[in-house]
């Protein structure tokens, strides 16, 4: 499928033709500032220049630290209290780069779910699903490596556990996790090739954005009706659209400026409220926390991790079914990996015609159910392993694994979905008024 027909750039002088015949970066700017935007957007579609802006900020104030961190075991938590009291200006530095972190998943899980909800991830757009997958779990392994960086006590034993899991595979297991770490343990080897990783993967993380953005440049952008811009002319196409500028930078330049006006009141006022306060013990293989967990981003599919033990049926029967291979830890991996697979899968799995949640009655609860169910194992993450949380844990990891591969393909069987506007512009005039006042759009019947 092609690009939405629209006007490209067009060099008139001298030196802008010279420049295009060499470099045509000028066209790609212009192309891309005034990419035609279905006019219908609303304010969910401003998490990409969030998520964009936090990558930017994690990457500039990473490499700062960068340059007063040493990464060696004795001296990797006294460099980064030097960073916090002698570095001007470090620990602002530091605060924004932990807590953006954390914006950067709110910013990406909101991002991913407002994709499940409108339908985002269905053709011609699967490849960009697929490339935002990838994007999430470099995030996620990015964001783990960092969180070791510190070399608190969390951090020590955050990598101990969440290294151990590889151990659990079959076979391949215990020369895997070795590799990993570099050695028998979590020791001065891991930390170097985590802190080597953690410098190196950002900017794997901004070719695949590049690459992201791209893909849906070539499909062109979703909306809330899933109904595509008409392509058969730019007379068409301009009735349905919007240059991205000026209309929707300066929206999204708006959004993104309340969201940095609460970001900063937290960096100023509370930035260690998302932290947890072991890690500001230095680290020590002698000590066990407690209670080990994860940062928050991480809590929902730790929730997942332990919700299979030896007792549950499912592990049970994996357990006897592959004569022991497939135990319970090994299980539990399998489970956490597996809840983001079937995001993944999610434009092969959902079976239905309509692309937008909002003419689908009945996915529009299964889906506040997710949403709930993911705010649930985010908190049971936290919890101790003990009853009722490990129940509690199973229900909703059950749900989580239920949606993708059991209600989304039986509601697009099933389910009666509600008339759609036939266009865009109709969909536009009915919220905010046409040219000819807000006629009422004309509908076709749901497939």
């Amino acid at each position: 499928m092609g690009g939405i027909p629209h006007d490209h750039y067009e060099p008139k002088s001298a030196w802008e033709k010279g420049l295009a015949k060499r470099l045509p970066i000028l066209g790609l700017l212009y192309d891309t500032l005034m990419l035609p935007t279905p006019k219908n957007l609303n304010w969910m579609w401003i998490w990409g220049i969030v998520l964009t802006f936090c990558l930017v900020l994690q990457i500039i104030t990473g490499v700062v630290l960068a340059m007063h961190y040493t990464p060696q075991v004795d001296l990797a938590f006294a460099s980064i209290e030097h960073i916090m009291r002698d570095v001007n200006g470090g620990h602002m530095l530091r605060y924004i780069h932990t807590n953006g972190a954390s914006l950067f998943f709110i910013a990406v899980y909101a991002h991913i779910f407002r994709g499940l909800y409108y339908g985002s991830y269905k053709a011609p757009r699967e490849i960009t699903w697929i490339i935002g997958m990838l994007i999430y779990l470099l995030m996620m392994g990015t964001a783990f490596m960092g969180y070791v960086l510190p070399w608190g006590q969390m951090s020590f034993w955050g990598a101990t556990v969440i290294t151990g899991l590889f151990g659990a595979i079959p076979f391949i297991g215990e020369a895997l996790q070795t590799w990993l770490l570099g050695g028998p343990a979590v020791d001065n080897a891991t930390l170097n090739r985590f802190f080597s990783l953690h410098y190196l993967l950002p900017f794997v993380i901004a070719g695949l954005v590049i690459l992201h953005i791209w893909a849906f440049h070539t499909t062109g952008n979703n909306n809330p009706t899933g109904v595509e811009v008409r392509r058969a002319s730019k007379e068409e196409a301009a009735k349905d659209t919007l240059p991205f500028w000026p209309y929707f930078v300066i929206k999204d330049l708006f959004a993104l400026a309340v969201i940095l006006a609460v970001f900063f009141a937290v960096v100023g006022f509370m930035p260690n409220y998302l932290g947890h306060p072991d890690n500001y013990i230095e680290a020590n293989p002698l000590a066990t926390p407690a209670h080990i967990v994860p940062e928050w981003y991480f809590l929902p599919f730790y929730a997942i991790l332990r919700a299979f033990t030896s007792d549950v049926w499912v592990v049970i029967g994996a357990s006897w079914i592959t004569g022991g291979i497939i135990d319970a830890k090994f299980f539990g991996v399998l489970a956490m990996f597996g809840a983001i697979a079937v995001m993944a899968l999610a434009p092969w799995l959902d079976t239905s015609s309509i692309r937008s949640g909002r003419f689908r009655p009945m996915f529009k609860w299964w889906f506040a159910l997710l949403v709930i169910d993911f705010f649930a194992l985010m908190w049971l993450g936290a919890m101790p392993a003990e009853e009722p949380y490990a129940s509690l844990s199973l229900i909703a990891s059950a749900y989580w694994f239920a949606y993708f591969l059991i209600i989304l393909p039986l509601l697009g069987v099933i389910e009666k979905p509600d008339a759609q506007p036939t266009t865009i512009e109709d969909d536009f005039a009915a919220h905010y008024g046409g040219d000819d006042g807000g006629s009422a759009p004309s509908a076709q019947p749901a497939e």
